[in-house]
Parts: structure tokens; sequence; C-alpha cells
């Protein structure tokens, strides 16, 4: 069982701050990973909880060790990194246990920790091979069952499988979260990617600028984000802003005036929000209708129109020069050039205030939750033969 807490963490290269005041507990057995955008800090703070980088300011505590001042092999942690970094003139069997090795333990440790590493990564039929004649996921995998043979409190992944292409991403992603499963071990990970980090994550911290903007589930921060920032970030495709003004406040919530005329009420807490005032609008591909359904419509015309099969996508432009997303069935008949009536619910958009801090929902929805049906777009038929 164990934790992983990080207190008033700070790293600075001279003048320069890269890491500010970072608090975080990370529960034991927990998939916890660490998105933002590139020069967020995401890979330094990692690197310092490895004990490869260390830090201006803070502690760090690994169960009830505090590691602060500790050196990597010392504090249980085994780290897999992007390059797969393996020695090319070695089998997969030696370059898994060529740590254990250098430890100097005994033979039959250190088989029956390879074999064991082996199982469960599926490498079995591989651990005479050469790096050479591997794949990049297999390369991938023999990286982390070095890690794993160490048997590791936590577990860190830096990036790890950036270098891979899209259909091996996906495999690998599938198999890391059997491996969480499997070893019941705290993971910390690194990545760039929304969907690594959707799929992935017991809980996501969200960094920007060397600092932590918000820390949460992966639905909690999709449908409760704490700013624009993490409104923005967290989602593929991204959240869609529109700029609009308070048109009336009430307990119920706020009215603000809609590109190429209209308004739509937003059940959020108005508090300290004035008529007149400036806001931000967000609005998810998804809760978007092509067919004009729901409580308010913004006039667009369709620029891009992205058929992906399952799903089409729409990129429009409104009236005041902005875009939006819409997310629609495989079948869409819009096309490019179209001009559309967008239907928007107030239900399922996010409001923020001039600086970007979100106004509370009333009325939370969730995921589960579904439009009334008077909101839903109708399928369209599929051409008769003739």
């Amino acid at each position: 069982m164990t934790e992983l807490s990080l207190s008033g963490v700070e790293k600075a290269y001279g003048d320069i701050k890269v890491l500010h005041d970072i608090h975080l507990s990370i529960e034991s057995r927990e998939f916890v990973v660490f998105v933002g955008p590139s020069g967020c800090g995401k890979s330094t703070l990692l690197r310092c909880i490895a004990g490869l980088e260390s830090i201006t300011q803070g502690e760090i505590r690994i169960g009830s060790r505090d590691v602060t001042y500790l050196e990597p092999a010392d504090r249980g942690v085994a780290m897999v990194f992007q390059s797969y970094a393996l020695y090319p003139h070695m089998s997969v069997y030696d370059n898994i246990a060529f740590g254990l090795k250098m430890q100097k333990l005994p033979k039959d440790q250190i088989e029956a920790k390879v074999r064991n590493a082996a199982r469960i990564l599926q490498l079995e039929p591989l651990l005479d091979r050469k790096p050479k004649a591997l794949s990049g996921g297999q390369r991938q995998r023999v990286a982390i069952g070095r890690a794993i043979v160490h048997e590791p409190e936590v577990f860190l992944f830096d990036e790890p499988l950036s270098n891979l292409d899209a259909s091996l991403r996906v495999q690998m992603r599938i198999e890391i979260a059997k491996l969480h499963a499997d070893l019941q071990a705290t993971m910390v990970y690194v990545t760039h990617d929304q969907v690594e980090a959707m799929t992935l994550a017991d809980k996501i911290v969200v960094l920007n600028k060397g600092g932590i903007e918000q820390v949460g589930s992966p639905l909690e921060l999709y449908h409760h984000p704490r700013n624009r920032f993490v409104a923005g970030f967290i989602g593929s495709p991204q959240m869609s802003f529109l700029t609009v003004s308070a048109a009336a406040v009430s307990t119920d919530g706020v009215q603000v005036n809609l590109p190429g005329g209209g308004t739509l009420w937003v059940p959020v807490n108005g508090e300290g929000v004035n008529p007149g005032d400036a806001l931000i609008l967000g609005l998810r591909p998804e809760h978007l209708s092509e067919h004009g359904l729901g409580e308010a419509q913004i006039p667009a015309k369709a620029r891009v129109v992205e058929h992906l099969g399952g799903e089409t996508f729409t990129h429009a432009e409104t009236a005041d020069g902005s875009d939006l997303m819409i997310k629609g069935d495989g079948l869409s008949p819009v096309k490019a050039g179209q001009t559309l009536s967008i239907g928007v619910s107030g239900e399922r958009c996010h409001l923020f205030d001039a600086q970007g801090q979100a106004l509370a929902h009333q009325r939370h929805f969730t995921e589960t939750q579904r439009p009334p049906v008077e909101h839903q777009a109708p399928i369209p038929s599929l051409p008769q033969r003739p």
C-alpha cells in the first residue's frame, strides 16, 4: 500500500522557476496522469519524483518515507522513458535482467523475476530475440518489463507511447491498463495525448506554466472544469468558445446574448455578474445540434465537413467570426458552404467570466444524462435503392 505525496514542491533553474508550489496527494494503487501543454512542467515534475532532478523547495514522500533527498535507486520507484533504451546486443531476457545482475542477485531469483515479468507482458516467446527483431510495441513492453522486475513501490511513465504509430498506441494503452489492473500498483503517467489521459487515469492532474490548474477524475474535469484553460484542454475535439455578454441575471442563471442575435439562459450561479458584462460561453461539439434543435439557435456557415464514417465533425463560422465544432452522426447531410442554424441547450453549456473562471452550474449534468427528446437530432434515413 504505497501513497505518494508532494508538499510545496518547487523547482528552479537559477532565476527561472519551472514548478510553483505543487501540492498533490496520490492514493495507493491509483493511476494518475499528468497532462498539459509543452513546457508546462509535467516531465520535470515526474523526474523530481524519480530523483533525477533535485527540487528547490518542498517535500516528497513515498509511503511513510521522506524521499526528498534520496538517490533514485533508494526511492523505490521505477521509470519507463519515452525512448526504449534497450541494449541492442543483448537478448530480451538479458535486457530485462540487466539491472538485477548489477545488483548481484542470485541467478534463480533473477530467473524467477524475469519469467514472471515476461508472463505478465506476454513476452515469453520473445526472450531469446534481440531488440532489432521486435516491433515498437514489443520493445516498449521490454522496457516496462525491466521496471517490473524491480518490484517498485511506484511506477513512473514519461510519455511511453509517443514513439509508436497510432494503432500500436491503442494496443499498448490497453496493455498498460491491464498491467495496472494486474499489478494493483501506484502509477504516475505523463502524456500530451487526451485519449490516453481520459481512458487510463483514475485521476488527472492538469498542469500549466509550472502549476496545477485542477485535479480530478476524467469525467469531473470534462463536465466541471474549473476554468477556461481546463475546459479547452480536456476533451477531444476541444470545446468551442464564443464571446458573449450578459443580457440578464436572475436566481435561475444568466441570460446571454448570442452571436447573430438571440439569447440563451444558462443555469449557472451568476453572483457577481451584471447585465452587459463580457462572458465566455463554452460549447462541446457533441452538445450542439446541426439540425437547429435546442432552446436557442446560432446562425453559422459550414466551412469544413469531416466525414469519419461513424461520426461527422463540422467546422462552422458564426456571424462574429468565431469557430464552432459540431459533432454529428455518420450520416450527417451537412455540406461545406451550407448555412446552418445550430441548436444549443443552456444546460449543456459552460459559462466563464472575463478572467476565464467557471461560473458554477446549478443543475449539474453528467455523461449519462441525455437531453430531452425534443432536443435530439433525428437520424437521417438511408437512401433507397433503385
